[in-house]
């Protein structure tokens, strides 16, 4: 089950994640997202355990838990539906902010 931790210090590695959720079960990976442009966390990240079970209880016990001073959020990552996602091109008449650019120029 994919996890979503909100709300993290930006002092917590993901080391110190991956720890915290092992107290429950066996985790398959640990991802704190990033700046891409500074590489500082962005507060939030994903865990991933493989039993189901597991996952559920290290939600019910760490969602609210307090980190660093920090209240953390911990749920059940679902997927964004594929029309959420941004996207500057939504029209289908062309490329760029302003639906194709040159038409009616000629």
């Amino acid at each position: 089950m994919n996890i979503f931790v909100g709300s993290l210090p930006f002092s917590i590695d993901e080391a110190d994640l991956r720890e915290s959720f092992e107290v429950y079960g066996a985790v398959n990976s640990v991802k704190i997202i990033s700046d891409k442009f500074t590489g500082r966390s962005k507060g939030f990240g994903f865990v991933e355990m493989e039993n189901d079970t597991e996952a559920e209880k290290a939600i019910q016990e760490l969602n609210g838990a307090t980190v660093s001073g920090r209240t953390i959020v911990v749920n059940k990552s679902e997927p964004k539906p594929e029309g959420e996602r941004r996207s500057f091109n939504n029209n289908r008449s062309g490329g760029g902010y302003n639906g194709g650019g040159n038409r009616g120029r000629y």
